[in-house]
């Protein structure tokens, strides 16, 4: 952040000044809209939930350092009041981007943007200040905050960027313009708020490259036909990555490393360099490759992509989150949240992981698959059982039943038990589990099944 005055901070979003006893204070730090969050010299941004309203926190926010809150309403707190939150803290990051001059970096996909995202900051601030979106903090709250922890000093910018309907992307590009856009995949993840199919998410997604400007770079996923036809969206420069031979950011011998950790070659047109990731699951390596694309579009060789891939490390909880206990029992934390290509994905890197050790699944619901819910869930029910997993417990009713049904395979001898919450969840695990066991957990956000990994990882 650079230093504002309330004053001046007031004009840029268009607020009415409550409570404030010098309109000079300087904002020297970013913005938050959790009150713990606040660090001294900040803004708090008061928003309203469901279940929280910010503007109780108000006070407590400017007794832990903040200048002043962002508020609907006065608060019993220095304030500066608009008609909308959100608006204002976008209008604020557009102000502060148009005073400093990063490389700003927009990503989007259906899965995979928070790992390729670690995985790029990792590899650029190695060279240069970098600052990168917190968790997944990418929709039109989650950009402007991240944008606001941008300073002068700050080269890249890298923001991950979520669309849950059409229009979600040309909003989040005009907050914060993007010189190089990367996307990653067309999937089924919002399928309920985008249309029928993925042709309807490939259109939202690609309004991403179609705010890139003709001097910018387009970085596409070559093994992705859907992405591939956003090529004739976009005036940047095209460069393609993936496994195919027409790209030309890609992994040649790809293997299979311990613990389920892959390894490749990776091609760029700088030269040749091996990597071996941190990452377990053979579908890191497009990932790999994404967070490759971009840093060769900025000017780094096959090298020095390959050094910061090589050393970096899972950032982000909840996404293939690996707990050791000492009873030998491997617990993958995956909860995060899920769509039908992160639980495949999720699936086999466990199983993959696991080797000949005893593998059990807790799998709950898929939101957001629209009309075919129930046909995704039993395709996932039947891979389970596919992968040869020992036991299989389904969350909560409706779908996740479904998918319980499916893996019932009486060839292949997986054992299905159902909950009907994460609590019960955790007491079937709990009692399933023997020594050595490698138990894989994952299902949507507000199935709650975080909380479950969590106690198992600690138990």
């Amino acid at each position: 952040m650079i230093p504002m005055t309330l004053n001046k901070i007031a004009q840029v979003v268009g607020a009415n000044m409550y409570d404030v006893r010098d309109q000079r204070a300087l904002v020297t730090a970013p913005a938050a809209v959790d009150s713990r969050e606040v660090v001294p010299g900040g803004l708090f941004a008061a928003t309203v939930g469901t279940r929280v309203d910010g503007h109780d926190y108000a006070a407590g926010a400017i007794a832990a350092g903040a200048v002043a809150a962002l508020t609907l309403r006065p608060a019993g707190a220095p304030a500066l009041v608009v008609q909308d939150v959100q608006l204002a803290l976008g209008l604020l990051a557009r102000h502060l981007l148009e005073h400093i001059s990063p490389t700003v970096i927009g990503l989007t996909g259906s899965v995979g943007k928070t790992t390729t995202k670690d995985l790029l900051a990792q590899i650029l601030e190695r060279h240069a200040a970098t600052v990168a979106t917190d968790r997944s903090f990418n929709n039109e709250l989650g950009l402007p905050l991240t944008v606001l922890r941008a300073d002068a000093a700050t080269r890249y910018l890298v923001l991950e960027m979520g669309a849950g309907r059409k229009g979600d992307l040309t909003y989040l590009t005009g907050i914060a313009p993007p010189q190089v856009g990367l996307v990653l995949n067309v999937g089924t993840a919002h399928l309920e708020r985008m249309g029928t199919g993925p042709a309807d998410v490939a259109e939202a997604k690609g309004e991403l490259v179609e705010a890139l400007p003709a001097d910018g770079f387009a970085l596409l996923n070559a093994d992705d036909p859907y992405v591939l036809g956003m090529a004739g969206r976009t005036r940047a420069q095209i460069l393609l990555y993936g496994r195919s031979p027409q790209a030309r950011v890609r992994a040649e011998d790809v293997r299979m490393g311990d613990r389920a950790r892959t390894a490749f070659e990776l091609v760029t047109p700088s030269g040749r360099a091996p990597v071996e990731l941190d990452l377990i699951g053979e579908h890191q390596v497009s990932n790999a490759l994404a967070a490759a694309a971009v840093a060769t579009a900025l000017g780094l060789d096959a090298t020095e992509i390959a050094d910061g891939l090589n050393a970096a490390r899972r950032r982000s909880a909840g996404r293939l989150e690996i707990t050791e206990r000492p009873d030998g029992i491997t617990i993958v934390n995956d909860a995060y949240n899920a769509n039908p290509e992160s639980m495949r994905a999720g699936l086999r890197a466990a199983k993959a992981l696991a080797g000949t050790r005893r593998t059990v699944a807790v799998l709950g619901a898929m939101g957001q698959q629209a009309d075919t819910s129930r046909a995704r869930h039993t395709e996932i029910g039947r891979l389970v059982a596919d992968l040869r997993f020992d036991a299989l417990i389904t969350v909560g009713t409706g779908d996740p039943l479904a998918m319980a049904e499916a893996a019932k395979s009486p060839n292949l001898g997986v054992a299905v038990h159902t909950a009907e919450d994460a609590a019960q969840a955790l007491k079937l695990a709990t009692a399933l589990l023997e020594p050595g066991d490698v138990v894989f957990i994952k299902a949507s956000s507000e199935i709650g099944l975080g909380a479950c990994a969590r106690a198992l990882a600690g138990a």
